[in-house]
């Protein structure tokens, strides 16, 4: 297929998290065979960033406005088989309504932040999605799956709301020999909203158990907290330094966000990356994460700091690698760019047959 995409930047992931479950899935689609042409909002910021890359795996064009995005890009939109508008575009609305009206392929939306669209959208302040304008893409790809997916289709009327769920990419995230530097770290992006969870599983842990070593690591540390002298604070974490991060713990905490904790199904990126690396994981409990992981066997689930000590202070180290060996094994199996690139065709291939089926029958 040719594939037009619509979205954040993907060649930094400076303020914008998404940006390496994309390149993955690009990169994996290229891989498929498909040509894919990226088109993404000129933003003075990323010439700023120090983790700018050059991508080989597909084509990226920027343009100034909506405007110079219909002069210059019209044909390509048009001729695609696939189009896909990105969540937190700039002006998404005005692009969204432009491509529905514009591609002749199937269009999609995908949406990275599921349960903050639903919140803006009650909220009439979504300023990428409308209600209107939901129904009139083909395809609803969702960070969020579970009973959100029914809730799109029923509610707002998107005609196929997907669970597309983030990624690991293979060649970036697998284990490999480090020091064992910490008992339990934690990669943190977004701390105010996970302060809570942030201290009643890790934090008090570190205070009950003064012989452990700890890490957090984020820009946005909660300035709150009074920290216990054996947590670590790494104020800057660069995406490539993630991988070393987490080969470098005994077990890594993992912590979601309230929104996708209440709608469940939410599986970060983070989570999988981590498996990925073979490092067991701690995580709180959501409905849905026994779709993802087998939990005791793949994962651990901690409600208290005494879970979190018992995990840190009583699992062998045979056992300990077990579960990430397990955890592991059902990502590259799963879970990886790979199986995503694979899900988005079978997505597109459905809504293809029908559209087939249907012209087949009218004609």
């Amino acid at each position: 297929m040719n594939i037009v995409i619509l979205g954040q930047t993907i060649p930094t992931s400076f303020g914008n998290g998404y940006a390496t479950s994309m390149r993955g899935l690009v990169k994996e689609l290229k891989k498929r065979g498909h040509e894919v042409l990226f088109l993404e909002r000129d933003k003075p910021l990323q010439t700023a960033t120090d983790n700018l890359l050059s991508l080989d795996y597909c084509k990226t064009e920027h343009y100034a406005s909506v405007d110079d995005l219909q002069q210059r890009f019209t044909e390509q939109v048009r001729e695609a088989e696939l189009v896909i508008v990105g969540s937190e575009v700039t002006e998404g609305v005005a692009v969204g309504e432009w491509v529905v009206q514009t591609a002749f392929g199937i269009k999609a939306f995908y949406d990275f932040n599921t349960t903050q669209t639903l919140a803006q959208l009650k909220r009439q302040n979504c300023n990428y999605l409308n209600i209107s304008l939901i129904p009139k893409y083909d395809l609803y790809l969702s960070v969020t799956g579970g009973p959100t997916l029914q809730l799109l289709e029923k509610k707002y009327g998107a005609p196929a709301a997907r669970a597309l769920y983030f990624s690991f990419d293979s060649d970036l995230y697998f284990p490999e020999y480090q020091e064992l530097k910490w008992d339990l770290g934690y990669l943190n992006m977004n701390a105010d909203d996970k302060q809570p969870a942030l201290e009643s599983l890790m934090v008090e842990a570190a205070k009950q158990w003064p012989q452990g070593r700890f890490a957090v690591a984020g820009m946005q540390l909660p300035k709150s907290i009074t920290w216990p002298e054996n947590i670590e604070r790494i104020q800057k974490l660069e995406p490539k330094e993630h991988r070393s991060f987490y080969n470098s713990q005994r077990f890594t905490q993992q912590l979601t966000s309230s929104d996708m904790r209440k709608a469940g199904y939410s599986p970060t990126a983070h989570l999988f990356e981590a498996a990925a690396c073979c490092t067991p994981i701690i995580s709180e409990y959501w409905d849905g994460l026994d779709s993802i992981f087998d939990i005791g066997s793949e994962i651990l689930v901690a409600r208290s700091a005494k879970d979190t000590l018992c995990y840190l202070r009583e699992i062998c180290n045979s056992e300990r690698k077990a579960i990430g060996a397990r955890a592991r094994k059902k990502v590259v199996t799963q879970h990886s760019a790979a199986h995503r690139a694979l899900e988005l065709e079978k997505y597109v291939q459905e809504l293809m047959t029908v559209e087939t089926e249907m012209k087949e029958q009218v004609a």
